[in-house]
């Protein structure tokens, strides 16, 4: 890469992390504008459990609807972020980015641990989300945290327990790991 194309690239991964940090706040403030400009015209916006699916501003905008009429205040944290520029097309770049929550759910405070698997596109109006699909190692009421990771159905936001939606489900988990048996 030339100077440039790195210059360029840089610039990419300091705006997509601005993205990432800006819909904490957004969601968090309830700012329902400035979350719709998040995200590009065509997004995605699931959840790996199936629960939420909705393409296109409109059906993005009501589903966060949905959700906040169950949700009271709460902060939401990004910790690591992974950014991958797409070397064929520098408008485009994947991300994984792992945080948690601390949310008042259904008069119930509740505790996650998430990840969201990314695609980012920049449009005219910058960096947006193309793409944002969110995982749980945990979704749970604060009084079931101690030792919710020794139990495999750790998503209880609804009325029936899911399986979390990882690390069990990665493919280092498949399989034993090397050397298991010595333990």
């Amino acid at each position: 890469m030339d100077l440039a194309q790195r210059i360029d690239r840089i610039e990419a991964e300091a705006a997509i992390r601005r993205l990432v940090a800006a819909y904490c706040f957004t969601i968090d403030d309830r700012d329902l504008p400035a979350i719709a400009a998040l995200f590009a015209a065509d997004a995605r916006v699931a959840s790996e459990d199936g629960v939420m699916e909705a393409r296109g501003i409109d059906a993005i905008m009501a589903q966060y609807h949905r959700r906040f009429a169950v949700l009271g205040p709460g902060a939401h944290y990004m910790h690591d972020v992974l950014i991958d520029v797409d070397d064929a097309d520098p408008d485009r770049a994947t991300g994984r980015v792992s945080g948690h929550a601390e949310l008042w759910r259904c008069d119930r405070m509740m505790v996650a641990a998430l990840r969201y698997r990314d695609v980012y596109v920049r449009t005219p109006a910058g960096w947006r989300f193309g793409e944002r699909v969110i995982g749980f190692l945990y979704y749970v009421d604060a009084t079931d945290y101690p030792g919710i990771l020794g139990h495999r159905d750790r998503n209880r936001a609804y009325d029936a327990p899911l399986p979390a939606d990882f690390p069990e489900t990665l493919p280092g988990w498949a399989a034993p790991a090397e050397g298991a048996a010595h333990g």
